[in-house]
Formats: C-alpha cells, sequence, structure tokens
C-alpha cells in the first residue's frame, strides 16, 4: 500500500466544499488514515512550496495556503499518488478533465483548491511535515479487508 498527502487548501474550506471532496477520494476506494483541519503557517508553507522558490508565483502560493485553514489528509490504496492525481486533475484547471476535482470546481492555476504529492518521495517528505507519526491511524476496511 502507498499513502499520499491531499490538502484541501483554504478555498475549499471556504466554498464549503470539503466533505465533497472527500467523498470522492472515499469513491475511488482510498482509504484515509490520517486528517485534521489546520492553518498552515508560514514557515511550513515555506518548506512545503521550496522547489518554487524564485518563480514569479511563490509569495502567491505561500500567501494563499496560509490565508485561512486547511484540511490535511493522508491517503492510503495500491497506487496512491496516481489514483489520487488522477482524481484532482491537472495543475490548470482549463487543462484538468471534467468530472476531476479541479475540473469540476478550480478556477484559477494558483489557486487550484487542492494539492496532492507527486510522487512516493514527495508524499514521504509531505506526510513527515504535516503529520505526526502518532496522528496516522493503521486500520483494516471492513468492506475492503486488503486495504
Amino acid at each position: 500500500m502507498d499513502r499520499t498527502l491531499v490538502i484541501l487548501k483554504p478555498n475549499a474550506v471556504q466554498r464549503e466544499l470539503v466533505g465533497e471532496l472527500i467523498s470522492k477520494f472515499e469513491r475511488r476506494g482510498m482509504k484515509i488514515t490520517a486528517m485534521k483541519m489546520s492553518r498552515i503557517d508560514r514557515n511550513t508553507a515555506e518548506e512545503h512550496y521550496r522547489e518554487h522558490v524564485g518563480k514569479e508565483f511563490y509569495e502567491d502560493l505561500i500567501s494563499f495556503i496560509t490565508s485561512g485553514p486547511s484540511v490535511l489528509m493522508i491517503l492510503e490504496s495500491m497506487d496512491a499518488v496516481n489514483i489520487v492525481r488522477a482524481t484532482v486533475g491537472a495543475t490548470n484547471p482549463a487543462d484538468a478533465a471534467p468530472g476531476s476535482i479541479r475540473g469540476d470546481y478550480a478556477t484559477s492555476p494558483g489557486h487550484n483548491m487542492i494539492h496532492a504529492s507527486d510522487t512516493i518521495e514527495s508524499a514521504t517528505r509531505e506526510i513527515e511535515l504535516f503529520f505526526r507519526p502518532e496522528e496516522i491511524q493503521e486500520y483494516r476496511l471492513a468492506v475492503r479487508p486488503w486495504l
């Protein structure tokens, strides 16, 4: 099983879409192993987006992700990163497929509702940044005992 990080950004919370977005992952067969609502502080945001330092959109990314509460989740399944990325859709909502989260709900590339880890390595780093080991729950789903 793989794990990946998903962040429902402040505009998803403000637009009251949290439950609807979570249900998309559950319907895809993803298991939630950790979840919390948190306002991401600037230092954590800078560490999270460190690969974008120096890019013209960097400050907007930091300002946006720290502007209000976000919902952070660890999702687990076989091939979790790729399943989540397909569910989320392309970064630019104009390129995102209808039915994907960004295709249905996002309005701009920078404020695109959701973050999803892009590789297993990124997921591991991001999970460690946002969650302590004791926050991650180990359990089996009764309806899918292999998860």
